[in-house]
């Protein structure tokens, strides 16, 4: 990949799942902000407001906030950074190389599928004892579908990030659930569980 020309005539990238890898390769290496959200193949099933949200984000509106309705709090508070992550399994794969994601002051998002307890385990604790968790500014799950029990899976992202000090949640419709909002992906944005919000705080289009 030509990162530099990336750079130079910067496009939207929209993705998901495995598409993780891609999106944190080119913030990592050209700094372009990419969208975390439904692929081409999947918008006809999409919930109309969900596709609303999509290309009104993409034509420029902003700033833009995404409520969690259904999700829930596991730890409590308000964090600002910029949003990172994607897939976990993916982001496991990434670490060692030059396209992990910076974490220092991160708001960092969680998803996968079809991935055991244990495994979401030891995914997580392989990324919290290679010490990337230690300076997240806050945390963002969104769904893990087929992964077991949500409570069991609540009770692993709980312990998992306990100790940090941050707000967490999980439940947000982020991923490979039905609705599967947009979230622009390494820009400065608010997590408030009070308020059960990410609200983006700096542009993520050039308007032209």
């Amino acid at each position: 990949i030509d990162y530099d020309t990336i750079r130079r005539y910067p496009k939207i990238l929209v993705g998901y799942s495995d598409i993780t890898a891609l999106m944190m390769a080119l913030y990592r290496q050209s700094g372009l902000v990419t969208f975390h959200g439904p692929m081409m193949a999947r918008l006809p099933s999409r919930p109309a407001h969900a596709l609303k949200q999509l290309f009104g984000l993409l034509g420029g509106e902003q700033p833009v906030t995404i409520h969690g309705k259904d999700a829930q709090a596991l730890l409590e508070g308000r964090a600002q950074g910029p949003v990172v992550g994607g897939n976990l399994s993916l982001l496991c794969h990434l670490l060692g190389t030059p396209f992990f994601p910076r974490l220092e002051g991160a708001i960092l998002l969680l998803e996968d599928k079809g991935e055991a307890l244990y495994r979401l385990d030891r995914m997580l604790t392989h990324l919290m004892l290679a010490g990337q968790f230690s300076h997240l500014a806050g945390v963002v799950g969104g769904q893990f579908l087929d992964c077991g029990p949500m409570n069991a899976v609540n009770d692993l992202i709980k312990t998992t990030f306990s100790k940090n000090h941050i707000p967490v949640v999980t439940g947000f419709p982020v991923g490979h659930g039905s609705e599967n909002m947009t979230i622009p992906m390494g820009i400065r944005a608010e997590l408030d569980t009070r308020r059960m919000t990410l609200s983006t705080l700096e542009p993520h289009v050039v308007m032209i």
